[in-house]
């Protein structure tokens, strides 16, 4: 826990504490602010405490899967074809709406036959800027995560990869887009290269916001009751995990770091590794678009963005944030709403199926 910071000395040390640790937990160099984009209402706003976070980029490259307008033509195909599933009733944007925020607002998305899983669905926008993927971080990339869920019982209950990729080898429109998208694959239509045009559709699905264009350096991105909210959110020690571009999706945390939490009936990462060390660890969230997305926490057990703000103050901080704190603080949370991608994420027309295609399996 960051100790309260009292006086010019101690605010001294804090900048350059957060500095340091901005410079070990980010690939990326942190962005230069100058004084004057923090003039309009900021105060006595130090900049320097700026240094934990960074712009989103246009694009979440890498060079395990270059982005290609084709891979991109045909995992947004993928991403909403409901065939992909054991009843062809469930699509990855059946539970990650791509028009409402990436999320569908319930504490935990329906599944194959009405299940529920227990963890709630997060969003897909900006995901592919995080260190790992799902809330106990099982998968390195967005690749890895987007065919998970095809298999799994509770979601889409598809019986094998053999089933997944019938489905998509009996219909010439994929066969055709498959080839496009991996021209140099003898064999291109696969279960790896599915999640690997699915991981490019989704590296595109950034949201950018006036949060952005203020770490960006203009003056005027941000009114000045936001920026009060910015300072209040990093005197409280709130950029201890929510930092970099994502505002958060880059480390590991404990739930219940100061005070413990109200339910551990889910052990986090521990369900996983079976490590005493993992108990309620999980991943810290990414709070772009947080406004848009709940409910909150891996449960889905809380409704109010001011009621998750609340409680974090309380059992990560060890802090009891008053209510003008809370609201200063969600205040400057939605200025990281950015547009969404209009164009990107209309649905597409899904290709035909034809005689050959699997039926669905209703059980």
């Amino acid at each position: 826990m960051k100790p309260r910071v009292r006086n010019a000395s101690s605010l001294a040390l804090f900048a350059a504490l957060v500095l340091a640790f901005g410079a070990c937990s980010k690939r990326t160099e942190p962005t230069t602010i100058t004084s004057a984009a923090l003039d309009a209402g900021a105060g006595s706003f130090d900049p320097l405490l700026l240094a934990p976070f960074q712009p989103v980029p246009e694009t979440a490259e890498t060079p395990k899967n270059p982005i290609t307008p084709e891979k991109v033509t045909l995992g947004r195909m993928l991403y909403f074809d409901a065939r992909l599933s054991k009843n062809q009733d469930i699509s990855c944007e059946s539970c990650h709406k791509l028009s409402e925020y990436g999320v569908d607002n319930e504490p935990t998305s329906t599944g194959h036959k009405g299940q529920h899983g227990t963890r709630n669905a997060p969003t897909v926008y900006n995901a592919a800027i995080h260190f790992r993927q799902f809330w106990d971080g099982r998968s390195p990339d967005v690749e890895a995560q987007a065919t998970g869920p095809m298999m799994n019982p509770v979601e889409m209950a598809m019986p094998n990869e053999a089933r997944i990729v019938d489905t998509m080898r009996s219909i010439p429109a994929y066969v055709d887009a498959f080839k496009s998208a991996f021209p140099n694959d003898k064999d291109p239509v696969t279960l790896d290269n599915a999640g690997k045009a699915i991981g490019a559709f989704e590296r595109k699905l950034l949201t950018p916001s006036r949060w952005d264009d203020f770490l960006k350096g203009n003056r005027n991105a941000l009114r000045p009751d936001e920026i009060a909210g910015l300072r209040k959110f990093v005197e409280s020690g709130c950029q201890t995990c929510h930092f970099g571009p994502g505002m958060g999706g880059g480390m590991f945390q404990r739930l219940g770091l100061v005070m413990p939490w109200r339910d551990s009936r889910d052990l986090g990462r521990f369900e996983l590794t079976k490590q005493d060390s993992d108990r309620m660890i999980f991943k810290v969230p990414s709070l772009r678009n947080v406004a848009k997305t709940a409910p909150y926490f891996h449960d889905g057990s809380v409704r109010t963005l001011d009621e998750a703000v609340r409680l974090m103050g309380r059992h990560q901080l060890g802090k009891e944030l008053s209510d003008a704190d809370v609201r200063s603080i969600v205040t400057f949370l939605n200025t990281l709403t950015g547009p969404l991608p209009q164009e990107l994420i209309k649905p597409p027309q899904l290709p035909p199926s034809t005689p050959s295609t699997p039926k669905p399996e209703p059980d």
